[in-house]
């Protein structure tokens, strides 16, 4: 066995003849356990509330989405589709037409998107399993709405005879024909609600679903055009080739995006106040590790006997250097250890038996990510070798030869 790290794994376990020396030792093995704790909890906690935030937006977003480049909407031909549909990789999907109207039901009123989908839709994304209550229609005219623009109205389920109108502007340059004003501006279509879904406060006041030949004739758009398709993939093809292959097949004129660029700003902030959480729990480490600089340093005091004997016997300066700086990193290591585990233990816990919850029936998200256990002890290790180098530097001949 190596001579200094056998010293050190000695000092380790020995206690010292002076109490107070024995008590910086506790306090500061102590404080290393609780902030790998600490850190740990913090971490799987944000990459709980990362997924769980990400799951609202999963539900309506696809694997990939072709988007125009330029403006609201693009043509797809039949030949097109038929390209699509054999593409390695793609396992379905649909086409959408969405525009912003203004919906009204007797004397209320608001302004969401209606949003065309075609009988794919429903299979490409998760949005059937948002439905709250009522179902997605039989008819031609039926759709579904976000349950904040059904409280918002107060539209009945399937109220044929007084149904909610859905206004948007023609198109055009403005409402002045070669007749003079037209006396009506914009295009108008019948809804009967028949269901209503429910994800969070910002998506459920956001879509009215609708059949998309309806939504292409209240747009004045012919059958070929759309402004997205929406992929779901397989699996067995790596994104990035069938991102090219799409790519291929429509040319120049979309954009195909994955899940995370699709919420590129949700994602960025995500990840920026992770980074932040942190960097701010590594700060508090890095000054509780201020304690193991002093641990050692009264360890080298308190062992100087020790040390003399040592030196006399024919370790070298660095040697004995060698053994404190072994200690300050068993110690901050096997803090780390303990600490993960602690905090493995209580994210466990968490996970199998929710006792800590945001409502009643919605318990606190967490996730348990190997990663941010690599992540803890990488950051402590890196910060116990630079406290204990620190602190065995300060073993020279002068102190030694006292």
């Amino acid at each position: 066995m190596n001579f200094s790290f056998y010293i050190a794994k000695r000092y380790l376990r020995s206690k010292s003849s002076q109490n107070a020396v024995n008590i910086i030792n506790f306090i500061t093995f102590l404080v290393i356990v609780i902030g790998a704790a600490a850190l740990f909890i913090v971490l799987s906690a944000f990459a709980g509330l990362k997924t769980f935030s990400l799951s609202f937006t999963n539900t309506f977003d696809p694997d990939l989405k072709a988007s125009p480049v330029s403006g609201k909407h693009f043509s797809i031909l039949p030949d097109e589709e038929h390209q699509l549909r054999t593409i390695s990789g793609v396992a379905n999907f649909s086409k959408e037409l969405e525009e912003r109207a203004y919906l009204t039901f007797r004397e209320r009123s608001c302004i969401a998107y209606i949003k065309g989908i075609d009988s794919h839709y429903r299979s490409v994304t998760g949005v059937d399993s948002t439905l709250y209550f009522g179902n997605w229609g039989i008819t031609e005219y039926n759709g579904v709405m976000g349950i904040g623009i059904y409280n918002l109205l107060g539209v009945p389920i399937d109220n044929y005879q007084t149904p909610m109108t859905v206004l948007v502007p023609k198109p055009g340059k403005g409402s002045i024909s070669q007749s003079g004003f037209s006396p009506k501006p914009y295009n108008e279509l019948p809804l009967v609600v028949s269901g209503v879904y429910a994800v969070e406060e910002n998506l459920d006041k956001k879509y009215v679903f609708a059949q998309l030949p309806l939504v292409q004739s209240l747009l004045q758009k012919d059958s070929t055009q759309i402004s997205g398709i929406n992929f779901k993939l397989d699996g067995q093809v790596p994104v990035r080739d069938v991102k090219a292959a799409i790519k291929k097949v429509l040319g120049t004129k979309v954009l195909v995006l994955d899940r995370q660029e699709q919420n590129g700003t949700l994602h960025r902030m995500l990840n920026t106040e992770n980074l932040a959480t942190y960097l701010i729990f590594t700060l508090v480490l890095i000054i509780a590790l201020f304690n193991v600089v002093g641990a050692i340093i009264m360890m080298i005091l308190d062992k100087q006997q020790n040390s003399k004997t040592l030196f006399s016997l024919g370790a070298t300066i660095k040697e004995l250097r060698t053994i404190y700086f072994t200690q300050g990193l068993l110690v901050t290591s096997v803090g780390g250890l303990i600490g993960v585990f602690i905090g493995s233990l209580l994210i466990g816990s968490q996970l199998a038996f929710s006792w800590l919850k945001i409502t009643p029936s919605l318990a606190y998200p967490v996730e348990y990510n190997f990663m941010n256990v690599l992540i803890v002890l990488g950051t402590i290790v890196v910060l116990g070798f630079i406290s204990s180098k620190i602190a065995s530097s300060r073993v020279t001949k002068r102190l030694i030869t006292a």
